[in-house]
């Protein structure tokens, strides 16, 4: 067997698996709605990504993350410091993440509309500066908007608006459980069945 094929041999690959997860940002069961830039910009509509954002014993409740602007070209959000810490007192880094990742997850589900779902593939975080008190605010706006892969540069800054992190999000855009999925199902099922005589 020859260098390359050996290694080709040993190369991990990962398996990727998804699922549809009732939770997931964009899709609440228990509100039987999307989030769509349309529906965004109805008043109503602001009350349904409120309850979906806030829902009782979500991480956002958790963490008191507040979504206050949302639309497909820019999501905001702050979060308290206090309660968010580590030991030292200070912004803990992950909470920045969760920031971070909340915002671009709800702006790359209301890019990707009804029939699809935003699911985070990757995200980096630079963190600049410690914060001890107050409130830190993210602001989320596209640097690439395609069909399948959806990326957001995130700022986080203090109440004086200083940069506390940089991030930048991506999402792979998926078709949603429902419908789509029954259409594949079925024309699969047409594709095994032999055709019956006339």
């Amino acid at each position: 067997m020859s260098v390359e094929k050996k290694q080709s041999a040993h190369r991990w690959q990962p398996k990727l698996r998804y699922r549809q997860d009732p939770g997931t940002v964009g899709h609440d069961e228990r509100l039987g709605e999307r989030m769509t830039p349309d529906s965004q910009q109805e008043p109503d509509a602001a009350g349904g990504l409120a309850a979906l954002l806030h829902g009782r014993g979500t991480l956002l409740e958790r963490m008191g993350i507040e979504v206050t602007h949302a639309d497909a070209d820019q999501v905001t959000a702050s979060m308290p410091v206090e309660g968010n810490t580590q030991p030292y007192g200070l912004l803990h880094g992950g909470a920045s993440a969760v920031l971070a990742e909340t915002v671009g997850s709800v702006a790359a589900a209301l890019h990707a509309g009804r029939d699809r779902i935003a699911v985070g593939v990757d995200l980096n975080c630079t963190h600049h500066r410690a914060v001890r008190a107050g409130r830190v605010h993210a602001v989320a706006e596209p640097l690439h908007r395609g069909g399948s892969v959806a990326t957001y540069a995130i700022a986080i800054t203090d109440d004086d608006g200083a940069a506390v992190c940089s991030s930048r999000l991506t999402c792979l855009l998926r078709p949603a459980n429902g419908a789509n999925q029954k259409e594949r199902q079925t024309e699969k099922q047409q594709e095994r069945t032999p055709a019956q005589p006339e």
